[in-house]
């Protein structure tokens, strides 16, 4: 399992989103620069997480997406899920998978369904309102070092 830009740019987005707060919207333009992702990748990206009811968006002028419930509320699962789908580690172990007809006699499905739950239960460990604290030396980022 490898988790895509998309997977790793959606909790960069959520990210910035819950550092600009929730009093208002915040243009994709402004999260594409602090970011440094390109706006129509983000617009993509934005998309997926408004259809799964991750975050709002308002068009227009004074638009832009915002979080539409407290950092704390939101796994990085759900983040996850919402750009990547299943983040199954085989394909019989997917959302749409058909059913295998090995799985009564396969002896290593036993392990990917251990580790499904594991990788499932680690992402589900972490919310938005944790990332925040992390602590990430921003002066000495900026600072190009």
């Amino acid at each position: 399992m490898m988790i895509s830009t998309r997977g790793r740019y959606a909790i960069r987005v959520m990210i910035d989103l819950a550092v600009q707060g929730s009093t208002g919207y915040t243009r994709l333009k402004d999260i594409s620069e602090r970011q440094e992702i390109s706006l129509k990748y983000l617009e993509s990206i934005t998309t997926e997480l408004s259809k799964a009811g991750l975050i709002d968006g308002v068009h227009g002028k004074g638009g832009g997406y915002r979080l539409n419930r407290p950092p704390q509320e939101y796994t990085l699962t759900q983040i996850l899920h919402a750009t990547e789908g299943s983040l199954a580690p085989v394909a019989c172990l997917g959302c749409d998978a058909k059913p295998c007809e090995r799985s009564q006699i396969c002896r290593t499905l036993p392990m990917w369904k251990k580790l499904y739950e594991t990788v499932n239960k680690f992402f589900d460990s972490y919310t938005i309102a944790d990332l925040l604290k992390t602590n990430v030396d921003f002066e000495y980022l900026s600072a190009g070092l």
